[in-house]
């Protein structure tokens, strides 16, 4: 999100006030050392202009207090008076001139005239004559008409050196304050007038500075964008065009690494959706950070819904492990994730992300789906343990007859030891059908049974094969019901497989066909596929173990099956070899009404000329 800089928060805006901030303070220090001097030299020269006046005055008025009197010429009051009046007294407000009694015998005050001949009241004057030492000039401040001016008491001596009269000067210095003020309204203006011009130059400046400033800012954002075509402007190879190259060359590397990390990214992202395995990470403290697809398959929600959430809750195995880092180390955790739709089962493996510093930063863990491992296992269980049971019991049969013919003379009784070694006979016969079944199916297994296919009338193969079947005597009072066509259909198939899977789904209906029963072979074509159906009428399948049925060794009724000589791997057989012929067989059976087994097989194209 871009946000505006507004101009007084800008580095232009600063940059203005810093040459505004260092004019001032330039200019007052200029000032006030300026104005302070200027005062200074003007009080002194205005100091001076009075003293050498003064001085003029006091020559006049010695000699008239030195001079001797005759009469007929006028008084020392009457000359004073006339010296007085012939003074030029620009800027001096008043003159006082006193004699040796302290009385005042002359003055330039036209206002003041009635104080001549009265006894002066100054302390100055007064002090002069006391001390005999003439003081400095001093200024004083009428606070009421807010005017300044500058007073002293010069002494008059005559021949001797001897004090025989004073002057009381009063200046006005309102005549240089005005000067000096009209000198520094002036010096403000100048003030002014530079302030203006440094405030136009200060943007400028500033603007040479901000501008390729603003530039590069921008362009950081377009950059954060993921657009890194666009470069930075040098306007001079000063500092800040230094910068903007290296900018342009960190773009360019940027570009790049980009261009790298993108391309990382999308190997990265095509590995993950293309995996078999689910792969979750998480952070160092378990929370979900990544998924990829399969991840999501396996746990039935979208990484949206469930980032953030900790692992081993969503894996459901927080009681077990109270952190991931505790079963990183250990062997994968088995999860079942099976519902009543589906049987899942997932293998999960956790292993730790470590940084520089040999310190766990994440978690990755694999999920694999190993229910049909499991499921192999759990049949490889069941046929170790069933191949071991079906033969431990002939095994066990033959070994008690055995020992009873052995024992004593049992083998010499010619009612008994038949009857014994037949039964042993018996056995032998049904382990060599059970090893002759499992070398069949660890050939089919291993794709070594080659199928010899030729083109063969199934309807005229079929009837064939019941026929055998028809000529043999059963103990159930057995009907073959043929609903076969008419017409040939031909198959492209192994006559031996063939005839032994028919031959097995044939003996299972007369095995579990109850006495006057009808069995029921049909063939008919839907599409492109042969339809085989055998239907017996027995005691039928439990709905619920209808598909085991082609499972290895299975019986849904052990007992009676292992009585009537089965081996459990008939219809195992029979899939497979249907399976190889491109086909399918499957059974539909209700419990008490019989069962259905159906065989589907490619039909061959039907040649022109063919009848």
């Amino acid at each position: 999100m871009k946000n505006k800089v507004s101009f007084f928060q800008s580095v232009g805006f600063k940059i203005i006030l810093v040459y505004i901030f260092l004019l001032l303070i330039t200019i007052e220090l200029i000032g006030v050392y300026f104005d302070t001097e200027l005062e200074r030299n003007m009080e002194s020269n205005f100091k001076s202009s009075i003293e050498n006046r003064i001085q003029l005055l006091t020559y006049s008025l010695e000699e008239a207090f030195t001079r001797e009197r005759t009469e007929g010429d006028p008084s020392l009051q009457q000359e004073v008076q006339t010296i007085l009046s012939e003074f030029d007294s620009q800027d001096i407000t008043e003159l006082q001139v006193i004699d040796s009694e302290m009385r005042i015998i002359g003055t330039t005050s036209q206002f003041n005239e009635n104080i001549i001949g009265k006894i002066t009241t100054r302390e100055d004057v007064q002090r002069l004559f006391s001390f005999q030492t003439q003081l400095p000039y001093r200024k004083t401040y009428d606070p009421e008409t807010g005017t300044r001016t500058l007073v002293n008491t010069i002494p008059v001596f005559n021949q001797s050196d001897e004090i025989v009269g004073a002057v009381f000067v009063e200046a006005s210095m309102e005549e240089v304050f005005n000067q000096l003020e009209n000198i520094t309204k002036i010096f403000m203006n100048g003030t002014l007038i530079a302030l203006s011009i440094t405030v136009v130059i200060g943007i400028l400046v500033s603007r040479t500075i901000t501008r390729p400033i603003s530039e590069m800012r921008k362009q950081a954002n377009v950059v954060a964008g993921g657009n890194f075509t666009k470069k930075v402007n040098v306007y001079a190879m000063d500092e800040i065009g230094q910068l903007a190259n290296s900018f342009n060359h960190m773009t360019e590397r940027l570009k790049e690494s980009y261009a790298v990390t993108e391309d990382e990214r999308r190997k990265l992202t095509s590995v993950l959706s293309n995996m078999n395995e689910g792969v979750i990470a998480s952070n160092s403290e378990g929370k979900i950070i990544l998924m990829n697809e399969r991840a999501e398959e396996f746990i039935g929600q979208s990484f949206g819904k469930i980032e953030g959430q900790n692992i081993l809750s969503l894996l459901g195995i927080e009681e077990e492990f109270t952190a991931v880092s505790d079963i990183t180390s250990r062997e994968p955790v088995l999860i079942d994730f099976s519902n009543d739709h589906k049987e899942l089962l997932i293998k999960a493996t956790f292993s730790g992300i470590y940084d520089e510093h040999e310190r766990v930063s994440g978690f990755i863990t694999v999920l694999n789906d190993v229910t049909e491992e499991e499921r192999i296992e759990q049949e490889r269980r069941e046929f170790v343990a069933n191949v071991s049971h079906e033969l431990r019991t002939p095994l066990t049969t033959m070994r008690s007859y055995l020992e009873a013919l052995t024992d004593g003379d049992t083998w010499k009784n010619p009612d008994i030891a038949p009857k014994f070694l037949g039964v042993t006979q018996n056995e032998t016969e049904r382990m060599i059908r059970l090893v002759n079944d499992l070398l069949q199916l660890s050939k089919l297994d291993n794709e070594e049974n080659y199928l010899r296919k030729e083109r063969v009338d199934f309807t005229d193969f079929f009837h064939s094969i019941i026929d055998r079947f028809e000529m043999n005597k059963y103990e159930q009072d057995l009907s073959f019901v043929r609903q076969l066509p008419d017409k040939p259909h031909w198959v492209w198939i192994d006559k031996d497989k063939m005839t032994q899977v028919l031959y097995n789904v044939l003996s299972n209906a007369i095995k579990y066909s109850p006495d006057g029963g009808d069995i029921t072979c049909k063939v008919d074509v839907k599409g492109k596929m042969l339809n085989v159906t055998v239907t017996d009428q027995g005691v039928g399948i439990p709905s619920d173990q209808v598909d085991r049925i082609f499972d290895r060794f299975y019986r849904v009724d052990k007992a009676r099956s292992r009585k009537l000589g089965g081996t459990g791997l008939g219809l195992a057989i029979a899939r497979e070899m249907i399976e190889a012929h491109d086909g399918k067989i499957w059974a539909d059976s209700k419990e008490g009404r019989g069962t259905t087994i159906t065989i589907t097989l490619p039909v061959m194209h039907q040649k022109r000329g063919d009848a």
